[in-house]
């Protein structure tokens, strides 16, 4: 069974996002800074996979023991985006998290850190 027939037909229902059904969903921008390890990038993917979330951009560079990364998400309410962005902090790999609205001038970051 391929990806996509699991999303047609899912084992478990998807859940919607009860605490924010009535919010506007929007795209995000997420900064985070990782330690330079095989793995960091796969744990920080994972976060998205595990709610049937596909990024729609990534860029990532090394700047020494460091992973300079962001990462934009549609259709995420601001709730779940701040959620997603907890469960990267405590992540240990992860050294800093800022998010944003897509789109937002560079000096409207929001720092979750």
């Amino acid at each position: 069974m391929s990806a996509h027939e699991r999303l047609d037909t899912p084992v478990t229902p998807l859940r919607t996002d009860v605490w924010a059904a009535t919010a506007l969903h929007s795209d995000v921008c997420y900064r985070l800074q990782v330690e330079a390890e095989p793995d960091s990038l796969c744990r920080i993917l994972n976060l998205f996979a595990l709610q049937f979330l596909v990024p729609h951009q990534l860029h990532m560079e090394q700047h020494g023991e460091l992973l300079d990364i962001q990462l934009g998400v549609a259709g995420l309410s601001w709730h779940r985006a701040e959620l997603i962005a907890q469960k990267m902090r405590n992540l240990i790999c992860v050294t800093e998290v800022s998010l944003q609205p897509q789109g937002a001038e560079h000096g409207e970051w929001r720092r979750a850190r």
